[in-house]
């Protein structure tokens, strides 16, 4: 697993929005070694960023009164002109969430639905570029998205973002596509049709890198948190599901540092 947050059209950022912004700070910390900032800045919503050695990692925002989604992370994929990708993305089956807005000299952003109706948003970078780290422990590793309709999302991404695509399983078992974009992978394609419980909409997801998968969940149990799916070794790594102790769920796999 690898992926290129400085390309145009790929993942750049992660963000939760909780219920409790405390609670899920003290997790995300003493999971991962992140520190969030202790004075959010109300002219950004109470939003924290968390960073790993000094450097930005994924966000962490309250919701907000008209917001009916909490403990819900979101992935955003870098753009160049985010009012210019949110109108192909409507005239390419996706759905507007929240329209185009800008976010102080930071950048600008909206949050979409693709023609399968997995949410995401989209970053058009400003002072904020995104992850500061990735492909090591405690940093973002890799993102894809869970779809009902695996040949509707393969033609969205293709004709909003300019993604390519290599076949990595396509069996019984089940299948799967990576993207590309520029000859480099940028995130993957499952087709969840047959294995999303029922009332389950399509969802991105996102990886996040451990020294050791086994002690990172006895260490999310320790926190509050929950094992989701057990650990599972593949070639990409020890897998695991987890979910923090409010509910928002995501990834882990065991990396290399340096890899």
């Amino acid at each position: 697993m690898s992926h290129r947050p400085d390309l145009v059209g790929a993942p750049c950022w992660v963000d939760l929005t909780s219920s409790d912004t405390d609670r899920a700070a003290e997790f995300y910390t003493g999971l991962f070694g992140w520190t969030a900032a202790t004075d959010p800045d109300p002219q950004y919503g109470g939003y924290t960023m968390f960073s790993l050695r000094g450097e930005p990692i994924a966000g962490l925002g309250p919701r907000q009164p008209d917001n009916p989604y909490a403990e819900v992370w979101t992935v955003y994929l870098s753009v160049a002109d985010a009012e210019a990708t949110t109108t192909r993305a409507v005239d390419t089956g996706g759905q507007i969430v929240a329209p185009t807005m800008q976010i102080g000299d930071q950048g600008s952003m909206a949050i979409l639905a693709d023609s399968a109706g997995a949410i995401f948003g989209v970053w058009e970078a400003g002072g904020h570029t995104g992850f500061g780290l990735v492909d090591e422990p405690g940093a973002p590793v890799w993102h894809e998205s869970y779809t009902r309709d695996f040949p509707r999302s393969k033609v969205f991404y293709s004709g909003v973002f300019g993604w390519s695509w290599v076949t990595l399983e396509d069996s019984d078992r089940f299948r799967y596509a990576q993207a590309d974009l520029d000859g480099q992978p940028v995130a993957g394609l499952m087709d969840a049709s047959r294995i999303l419980p029922s009332g389950v909409p399509s969802f991105w997801q996102f990886y996040v890198g451990v020294d050791d998968t086994d002690a990172a969940l006895r260490a999310v149990t320790e926190l509050g948190g929950s094992v989701l799916r057990a650990p599972e070794d593949t070639p990409y790594g020890r897998l695991a599901a987890i979910s923090d102790p409010l509910g928002s769920s995501l990834q882990i796999v065991s990396v290399t540092e340096g890899s």
